[in-house]
């Protein structure tokens, strides 16, 4: 069994949801509760995955080690399709995922007023132009790496949620509200929405 070290809400919600979707078990261990994070993750980060002895950090380095180990279909074996899926897992966690590292970082190094409202609306609009990106790739296919939902459209659901944590409009299109409202209802996410839900109880 999986051990995976998580925190409610975060970018760890996305491994939580793609391990139920290989039906692997998984342990859940909060990080604040966790006497050893330290020693596994130096930098307090989740998530951090234990499969056996080793010990994967990283969100991105995580989901390729877990999709080429139970060889599942949303990693294809090769050529532009793997490519794609590559492209976009990158996109979410190295462009997507820092922009709204950007808002929390403000958020709380920012004394409220009008400089740091200026800063959180710039932060905001860049994310709205990242996710006119995801629209026009969503013009192709109705989730981001093709016909099924994968780990990608995961990463951008619990990214999207974090804008509702500060006073700035994000613009989405309906179709990448669309895509985030099945991502959110699809089983294997929504089990790990409720899972973390009870946990944290």
């Amino acid at each position: 069994m999986y051990r995976l070290y998580y925190s409610p809400g975060a970018c760890s919600l996305a491994i939580h949801a793609l391990l139920n979707e290989l039906e692997q078990g998984v342990e859940l261990i909060d990080r604040k509760h966790a006497a050893d994070f330290d020693r596994l993750e130096s930098h307090g980060m989740v998530p951090v995955l234990v499969d056996d002895d080793q010990v994967i950090r990283e969100g991105a380095a995580i989901i390729l080690y877990l999709l080429d180990k139970h060889q599942h279909r949303m990693l294809p074996p090769s050529g532009p399709e793997r490519a794609r899926f590559i492209e976009w897992l990158m996109f979410a966690n190295a462009t997507l995922h820092p922009a709204y590292g950007r808002l929390f970082f403000l958020g709380s190094s920012l004394e409220d007023g009008t400089v740091k409202q200026h800063a959180l609306n710039a932060a905001g609009d860049t994310i709205s132009a990242l996710w006119a990106a995801v629209d026009r790739q969503l013009n192709r296919t109705p989730f981001v790496c093709g016909e099924q939902i994968c780990i990608v459209d995961m990463m951008l659901a619990v990214y999207a949620s974090w804008g509702a944590y500060f006073p700035v409009d994000i613009h989405m299109s309906d179709k990448v509200k669309g895509m985030l409202e099945a991502v959110k209802a699809h089983p294997a996410f929504a089990k790990a929405l409720e899972d973390e839900r009870e946990a944290s109880m």
